[in-house]
């Protein structure tokens, strides 16, 4: 009865021993294929490359930019271009950005970003800076839900004056008239 008391010890032994050299599944990360991919699609938009920044996105995508309403990625990019056209440039500041992936209970994985973007206005040359935090969930190595959350009325304030500056040199909108 001893010896049969020593082996179970010993196999329980060995087993716990094993159970220390399995891999834990990465919860949370700093890099990974995942924010590679998220990397280039942010990339992609800075550079206006718009069929590239499609790619990395499942067909069925939901994109959530400040709104509960999803929208698919062609209608983002139509409104990407759209915003564009108002500026003589637009990108993220790279030294601010933050990334990071994370696993979920439920097995989803997602990836986070932080960081600054920083454009030109067109008319003015006026620039504005304005934090961004866009969040994306992953699956079979594609964005398939992206969440996007920035404060609009820096750009709308930043419009409105230079709007407010062009129509006072105006003209036509002189007191004079």
């Amino acid at each position: 009865m001893k010896k049969l008391i020593i082996i179970a010890l010993a196999t329980m032994l060995v087993a716990s021993c094993n159970n220390g050299n399995k891999e834990e599944e990465v919860r949370y990360s700093q890099d990974s294929e995942e924010i590679n991919t998220f990397k280039a699609a942010i990339q992609d938009y800075e550079k206006a490359d718009w069929e590239a920044m499609k790619k990395h996105y499942a067909d069925t995508a939901q994109v959530f930019h400040n709104t509960n309403d999803g929208k698919s990625i062609a209608d983002i990019i139509k409104g990407h271009k759209e915003d564009g056209a108002n500026l003589s440039s637009y990108s993220f500041i790279d030294e601010e950005n933050e990334y990071e992936m994370v696993l979920t209970d439920d097995g989803n994985t997602w990836v986070n970003f932080w960081g600054d973007w920083k454009a030109t206005l067109s008319g003015s040359g006026k620039e504005v800076i304005i934090p961004v935090h866009l969040t994306a969930q992953f699956e079979n190595g594609k964005i398939a839900r992206e969440h996007g959350y920035w404060d609009n009325s820096i750009m709308i304030m930043a419009m409105q004056e230079t709007d407010s500056l062009a129509n006072s040199n105006d003209p036509a909108n002189s007191q004079d008239n």
